[in-house]
């Protein structure tokens, strides 16, 4: 099995690394092709104004400056063009990646480029606290990861779906198990616009996050992290929602 591991955290995060590992002890054909530079929250996005420059850092390992999207297209349209992956494995992203972040993550879009191009794919991710988010520990994935990778594998990830799979901030012999979870969603605003004034007094702005206190709904990625459970979430490409597509056509076709 040939697994492809990219990454939004870039290509010397610990994290990679981590990833690498587990997908090692799946296979021993594991090529690396990450960002150049840390590209957290962009998303499923493109560079379609810059070109993409490759930097091949050691055997089967290469940096793309540009992003996990564009990572993964050159590495299956590109460096493994003759022979292309038969796993993507985006990750071990440095925090968690559920609710509302997986809209924003570029974890979940090097996943979610994989599916579009026809891979089975999987977005991994590692919780961390306020204690440890400046040296976070990806044992609990390194430790799980393959199993849960295997099991995914063994039943097969059917074509326009993903899976994101999030691991808690526990150590790997305290983890209580793994849920299948839904995609869940905090009950207050996650983002705000921190300003200040640089050395001139000029304005300028941050996104800023709000660490708040939340309730979780059983049944959700919040939830099992919360309960020390591995969240394993499946996600479709196809954002339809075919009630309202219904009520839809009704509407404008009577």
């Amino acid at each position: 099995m040939r697994i492809l591991v990219t990454n939004d955290d870039g290509i010397h995060a610990p994290g990679l690394d981590a990833c690498a590992r587990i997908a090692r002890a799946l296979s021993d054909d594991v090529w690396v092709v990450a960002p150049e530079f840390d590209q957290s929250g962009v998303s499923h996005s493109l560079s379609l104004s810059d070109p993409l420059r490759l930097r091949q850092v050691e055997e089967k390992r290469f940096a793309v400056k540009g992003t996990p999207t564009d990572c993964v297209i050159m590495a299956v349209r590109h460096i493994l063009k003759d022979s292309k992956p038969d796993l993507v494995l985006s990750g071990v992203n440095r925090g968690q990646n559920v609710a509302e972040d997986v809209g924003y993550s570029g974890t979940v879009a090097g996943a979610m480029e994989g599916t579009v191009l026809g891979i089975p794919s999987i977005a991994l991710s590692q919780a961390y606290g306020l204690a440890t988010r400046h040296a976070p520990s990806y044992a609990a994935a390194e430790h799980h990861g393959p199993a849960v990778i295997r099991k995914l594998l063994e039943e097969g990830i059917p074509p326009g779906l993903l899976i994101n799979v999030n691991f808690p901030n526990r150590p790997p012999e305290e983890v209580a198990g793994v849920r299948v979870t839904a995609q869940g969603k905090r009950n207050q605003e996650l983002l705000r616009i921190d300003e200040r004034a640089d050395g001139r007094g000029n304005p300028y702005f941050w996104i800023a996050f709000e660490r708040r206190i939340f309730e979780t709904v059983n049944g959700s990625d919040l939830h099992a992290l919360d309960q020390g459970c591995i969240s394993v979430t499946p996600l479709r490409l196809d954002m339809t929602d075919e009630p309202m597509m219904t009520k839809l056509a009704q509407l404008f076709h009577g």
